[in-house]
């Protein structure tokens, strides 16, 4: 490196405006716990030497594949990857999906080396399909090395990573819409307002979530993407969803009311976050990202999973040459207004609760499955007709028009094992709500008060009886499952240190009620008759009641979900 610290990579001038460069510092902490300290705090944030310094450790620790390319296999390969084209001309590697490459404070040098830099990493790791967050990592990586080769070094190292339980980039296009849709899942429990916005002003939903790990991996200034490599190299790819999260937080505080400058939320975020310096500095945006109480890794673990299932079942495992997610159903197309019909909510009601469930399920078209209309007030009626489907949404209107329900995560099967005795199932996905007269959704009370719990440890496999609900697309019969099937759901109560069964009480069925959230009340309770219902607060789900706390029920409907692909 130079005297001043830089490399020949980067433009002094640039580099100096955006870090200033306060002098080295030392760095002899070995506990990790220190150390996340160190990295949210940006110890090393202000010294260039330091920062370089301290990557080159976290790094080199990473526990990688037995041959991982190093700096001489750069060397030896690059003359012969970059052959005789000049700099200027050489394309990137397919996997980026036309990423271009963020400059950040490189010069023209460093601009062409990250290009080589990447081709040799495309030839020494085939089995990448889709990474278009290289680039930035490449990048910012070459602004803290001595050459391209250690820069190689580096980026390989961290492609290379074997520890499944530290997630570092996602290296395909089925992880990378996993986590897309993992991170949808995210915004829809701890964004709320954001994500209403999001589903007023966007038709498509999903295609805005999809666009966040370039929030971060190109949209995000020097300075603010450098401060979230810091702690992600520390803590993992968790943090990646905690200030994507805050981003979108600081967005919608900033944007609500107001008129968006175009008529493309996707592209008005990306500028908001290409110019985040004119809303928040780099130490707020982590510390608001810190303030968020995020579910378990094991239980986003679980969560990327469920999502990465869904789609393989589908068959979304590339992208599409001509469109990306041709098949997926948005919200708008999920619900068709020409063939959907509900006595009880209208096709802007059913997008709108729509908009609330998991991202796997949006996947998935509105399936009528009971209808007490149709197929008359009978609770043993309706348990025939939704036994062997999973999830359900529950819709109930009252004879004052009253309209409330309940997304329950579980098949209606699960009532069987406890042998005729009103037993809870369900996972912490289930949520109820109310539509009319004012639109309110009330979710596990755990997500919003998580000090009421403490994560357990749990290993990956459980007994058949307790295979998980949520980790399976909806089906309509029941066929026999894999091994596979028997992952630990997401949300499992079990996975929990809760204070009492009140917190876990689901979803309910005997042969002379029908119950919903449990403790000092019950969200939901609806007779054998399916004639009367009371509605008042529970501990479950923290609720107020849906509607009039005793109520006659005019009408009551339970939807699936089908996959739009079989008609």
């Amino acid at each position: 490196m130079y005297s001043e610290g830089y490399n020949c990579f980067v433009d002094r001038d640039k580099m100096d405006t955006a870090i200033r460069d306060l002098g080295p510092k030392e760095l002899s902490c070995t506990d990790l716990q220190e150390l996340k300290q160190l990295a949210r705090q940006g110890y090393w944030a202000q010294s260039h030497s330091l920062r370089g310094k301290v990557y080159q450790r976290l790094i080199r620790d990473i526990p990688c594949r037995t041959v991982t390319p190093d700096a001489s296999v750069y060397s030896d390969i690059v003359g012969k990857i970059v052959g005789k084209h000049s700099n200027s001309s050489l394309p990137l590697p397919e996997f980026v999906d036309n990423t271009q490459v963020p400059s950040y404070c490189l010069n023209t040098r460093g601009e062409d080396a990250v290009r080589k830099i990447l081709l040799c990493i495309a030839n020494q790791f085939p089995d990448i399909s889709f990474c278009p967050a290289l680039p930035a990592v490449v990048a910012l990586l070459l602004h803290y090395s001595i050459d391209e080769a250690e820069c190689f070094e580096k980026a390989c190292r961290i492609l290379a990573c074997n520890d499944p339980s530290k997630k570092l980039i996602d290296q395909s296009f089925l992880a990378f819409e996993s986590s897309c849709m993992t991170f949808g899942d995210l915004v829809n429990k701890y964004c709320q307002a954001a994500h209403k916005l999001m589903v007023a002003v966007s038709e498509d939903v999903l295609q805005v979530y999809s666009d966040w790990q370039r929030w971060l991996f190109g949209e995000l200034p020097l300075n603010y993407f450098a401060r979230v490599f810091d702690v992600f190299l520390v803590e993992g790819y968790k943090v990646l969803y905690r200030v994507a999260l805050a981003i979108l937080k600081f967005f919608h505080k900033v944007r609500a009311g107001q008129p968006l400058e175009s008529d493309n939320v996707k592209q008005d975020i990306r500028t908001f976050v290409k110019d985040i310096a004119n809303t928040v500095s780099p130490e707020k945006l982590l510390e608001k990202a810190f303030a968020i109480r995020l579910f378990s890794r094991k239980e986003i673990q679980l969560l990327h999973m469920a999502n990465e299932k869904a789609l393989k079942q589908k068959g979304i495992t590339v992208k599409q040459k001509s469109v990306s997610l041709s098949k997926r159903q948005f919200v708008h197309l999920a619900v068709h207004a020409e063939n959907f019909y509900s006595d009880i909510v209208s096709v802007k009601e059913m997008r709108d609760i729509w908009s609330w469930i998991p991202e796997r399920f949006a996947l998935c078209q509105p399936l009528l499955l009971f209808s007490s209309l149709q197929h008359g007030y009978s609770l043993t009626r309706f348990y025939l007709q939704c036994e062997g489907h999973e999830p359900t949404l529950l819709l109930i209107k009252t004879t004052q028009k009253e309209v409330c329900g309940a997304y329950l995560s579980t098949d209606w099967r699960e009532r069987n094992k406890f042998g005729g005795k009103l037993g809870f199932f369900g996972t912490g996905e289930c949520f109820v709500f109310r539509l009319q007269p004012e639109v309110q959704r009330y979710e596990w009370v755990v997500i919003k008060h998580p000090e009421l719990t403490k994560p357990m440890s749990v290993g990956t496999t459980a007994t058949p009886s307790m295979r998980c609900p949520s980790m399976s697309l909806p089906s309509s019969s029941s066929s026999s499952f894999d091994p596979a099937d028997r992952l630990s759901p997401f949300l499992a109560t079990r996975h929990f240190n809760l204070p009492s069964k009140t917190e876990s009480m689901f979803m309910a069925g005997g042969n002379d009620c029908l119950i919903i959230g449990g403790g000092s009340g019950q969200a939901l309770y609806i007779d054998g008759d399916l004639n009367r219902g009371r509605t008042g607060h529970c501990d479950t789900f923290n609720n107020q009641p849906l509607c009039s706390e005793n109520f006659l029920i005019a009408a009551v409907e339970a939807w699936g979900f089908q996959d739009p692909d079989i008609q």
